[in-house]
């Protein structure tokens, strides 16, 4: 941390009392995430921080950062709530860090469906909120009491829901996104239809957003249940059922692969050693004829909870997504993870494929959801590292066998298996962003517009 900075007590003098941080621990918490999932990240990225952070209240107090921020070419990285993984809110180049973690308002949940929050606002509060109203998140990750819906239209994709609603980008999930502009006198931008993905899957080097519109899908009263079975083989063939039939009304179909929920430590009273696990919400209505199709299957039914509101109990989706890696790594730090696409005809072949090669270092854990309106499994398998060479091997072996791979070991979006030449991000840093202060190096390949900064 760098005290001789003479530009923060000016920054202080611009905004409210409290505002500014500066405290070097307090710093260094806001500009840290879950990076340390990753073993790579964690080695390059430990000892990078901001100079001071701001914790801004409204759309006023944004505005007055970035203006300050462009006027003296200072770097600016966003923060939601810190709950991603790749680093994404961690500052490479110092500078400010802007939490919007104090604009947190639900401002409206509309008569059609529509949640329209501040960028701040948690998933969680989105959720209960929502129901209130009858209505509910389509696709949410398992982070979601904490996380804050910027931050996961910022770096997140699919989540829980994901397997009847279709992933962040499908369907219309994202009505609109309002972003504040990286300029001189920076700009209100709102975002609709297409144009959303400037900002989606981001990180943030867009735009700043500050307000989102989600469309809700209709309450659901949703039940969990369990399922152990013998193998993997016979807990992948029963999911991939449900996950295809229709008739199932479901938000969460998950297989791990033994010895994954070993590592479920609060649910080892339902864990049956050695054998695979299958964890499903359907609903509450259909949770009686579900477990008996279960057990039909082969599969033993292990926990079966009726819906209950307020949520009590044991959460099942608290141990999908990437809730799986951080009860693995709870279990064993030397376990990280990939983030893979199997294709949905070859997908028993490629599984095979990656298990003959390397066995017990790469650990099954599939998530069926629904892209473009096609059901697939996608993939967190939990893996052993030893060295980012070993690591490597594994992310090469999955491309030549046609296993996609999202790779959560790298801190820029090109190399992040979301990105496309073509794609509308540079197009909006360019025009929104044009001197790249906005978490510069977040995108690798982008060359700021070779303009001076603009005297305050």
């Amino acid at each position: 941390m760098n005290k001789t900075l003479d530009w923060i007590g000016e920054l202080e003098g611009l905004l409210p009392a409290g505002r500014v941080v500066t405290a070097e621990a307090e710093v260094d918490r806001l500009s840290k995430d879950f990076y340390w999932y990753s073993p790579v990240l964690k080695r390059q990225l430990q000892d990078k921080r901001g100079d001071a952070a701001v914790q801004a209240k409204s759309v006023e107090e944004v505005r007055q950062v970035i203006r300050f921020a462009y006027c003296n070419g200072i770097p600016l990285t966003l923060r939601g709530a810190g709950t991603g993984n790749y680093g994404q809110c961690i500052p490479l180049q110092g500078g400010i860090l802007l939490d919007l973690g104090g604009m947190d308002r639900v401002l409206e949940i509309t008569s059609e469906g529509v949640a329209i929050c501040e960028a701040g606002a948690r998933l969680g509060v989105i959720e209960n909120t929502a129901r209130k109203a009858g209505w509910e998140l389509r696709c949410y990750p398992s982070t979601y009491q904490k996380a804050s819906v910027g931050g996961f239209l910022a770096g997140g994709s699919g989540g829980i829901g994901s397997i009847t609603h279709g992933v962040l980008r499908d369907n219309g999930t994202v009505r609109h996104i309002r972003l504040m502009t990286m300029e001189a006198e920076p700009r209100e931008v709102m975002l609709e239809g297409k144009d959303v993905l400037k900002a989606l899957h981001a990180w943030g080097t867009t735009g700043v957003m500050l307000e989102v519109g989600l469309a809700l899908a209709p309450r659901v009263d949703w039940g969990q249940m369990a399922v152990s079975f013998g193998g993997m083989e016979a807990c992948v063939n029963h999911a991939e059922a449900v996950a295809l039939d229709g008739a199932w009304q479901k938000r969460l179909v998950t297989c791990f692969e033994w010895p994954i929920p070993q590592w479920f430590t609060p649910l080892q009273k339902w864990v049956v050693p050695g054998q695979a696990l299958a964890f499903f919400e359907v609903a509450d209505s259909q949770l009686e004829a579900f477990g008996k199709a279960a057990e039909a299957a082969g599969g033993k039914v292990v926990y079966r909870a009726p819906h209950q509101e307020p949520r009590r109990g044991a959460q099942l989706s608290d141990y999908t997504w990437n809730h799986t890696t951080l009860w693995a790594l709870k279990g064993d730090p030397t376990l990280t993870y990939l983030q893979c696409g199997f294709e949905p005809g070859q997908f028993r072949e490629q599984m095979r494929m990656l298990k003959e090669r390397f066995r017990d270092e790469f650990l099954l854990h599939l998530e069926f959801l629904k892209v473009e309106g096609v059901v697939r499994p996608g993939a967190l398998p939990v893996v052993r590292f030893t060295t980012e060479e070993r690591l490597q091997e594994m992310i090469d072996y999955c491309g030549t066998i046609g296993v996609g791979v999202a790779n959560p070991h790298i801190n820029h979006l090109e190399g992040s298996g979301r990105w496309r030449e073509d794609d509308a991000k540079r197009v909006a840093k360019r025009e929104y962003d044009p001197q790249g202060l906005l978490n510069p190096g977040k995108m690798s390949q982008y060359t700021p517009l070779k303009t001076e900064p603009i005297p305050a």
